[in-house]
């Protein structure tokens, strides 16, 4: 079967861009997010 070259292929960055709610989303959620070792364990504290 023929190949069609002469359309261009979206690249991967085009096609799944987040929007930019969802990146400060994560990053505020990042910015709360703490970790605690204790004893081996670890806990997840969400600091909202």
């Amino acid at each position: 079967m023929a190949n069609i070259y002469s359309k261009k292929k979206p690249q991967p960055w085009e096609e799944s861009c987040p929007k930019k709610e969802t990146i400060q989303f994560l990053l505020n959620y990042s910015k709360a997010l703490s970790v605690i070792n204790y004893k081996g364990e670890k806990f997840e504290a969400l600091l909202n």
